[in-house]
């Protein structure tokens, strides 16, 4: 059972890096068949804009709907009841990253332009910020565990017969500053791009409404795990954008 596990975790660890990658293309429009401006699913051509908009929204739906009651703590305490604790990350990682393929394959580009800096100094520096993002995005991950993070650990220490150890509160280096680098790396990649068409305005909205709300739900779980420690923690340092002073 625990090398099936480690296998189970490898492949969702995998699908996960597979629709990271094409994220960064997906939002970028650079280097992948199908971008966020760039193509459309088989037999779609020609389709209303009530359509796009209609289908685009469902997928971003799915996606949050799903990201956010697998991350839980009543449903993983309900889910491990059918699963084994061990691949609960694994089977969050392989499930959001095929929603997230989903959303890249069926997506319907909405391409009115409302910006067009390619070319021009600033068109340079957003994409220099969407490409920081990006960074900060993975950096941060590396920073609070990574492989624990995407459900490598876990899997690994079923196959080593050792408990999990309990979670700790730390504080690494870029969560000194800011309480959510992973989110703001994702609000710059989503917002800094040299070309903001309807379509990509509709994905920046979406995610970052959805990414606000992800905050609160995140907080008060953290709140409810680490008491007062998280509190003191959320008055000391900023949600998304780092302080200037600090009570």
């Amino acid at each position: 059972m625990g090398l099936f596990a480690a296998l189970y975790g490898a492949v969702a660890y995998a699908t996960f890096l597979a629709a990271f990658l094409y994220a960064i293309g997906f939002v970028g429009n650079v280097a992948v068949p199908k971008s966020i401006d760039v193509g459309l699913p088989a037999g779609a051509t020609g389709a209303p804009l009530a359509l796009s908009l209609l289908v685009d929204v469902l997928l971003l739906g799915l996606f949050a709907v799903q990201h956010s009651v697998m991350a839980r703590p009543a449903f993983k305490r309900w889910w491990t009841r059918l699963v084994p604790p061990a691949v609960e990350r694994s089977t969050f990682v392989l499930l959001a990253s095929g929603t997230l393929l989903l959303l890249y394959w069926q997506w319907r580009p909405i391409v009115a332009p409302l910006w067009n800096l390619a070319g021009t100094p600033a068109g340079l520096a957003l994409a220099v910020f969407g490409a920081l993002g990006w960074a900060l995005v993975l950096s941060a991950t590396f920073q609070i565990d990574h492989f624990e993070l995407f459900g490598l650990k876990q899997v690994w220490w079923r196959l080593a017969g050792r408990a999990a150890p309990q979670p700790q509160f730390r504080v690494p280096l870029f969560y000194r500053h800011v309480r959510h680098p992973i989110y703001l790396g994702f609000i710059l990649a989503f917002w800094s791009t040299p070309t903001m068409s309807a379509g990509h305005l509709l994905f920046a909205i979406a995610t970052t409404g959805y990414i606000l709300i992800g905050i609160w739900f995140e907080e008060r779980d953290l709140v409810a795990l680490f008491g007062q420690r998280y509190r003191d923690y959320r008055q000391q340092v900023g949600m998304l954008w780092p302080r200037l002073w600090r009570p």
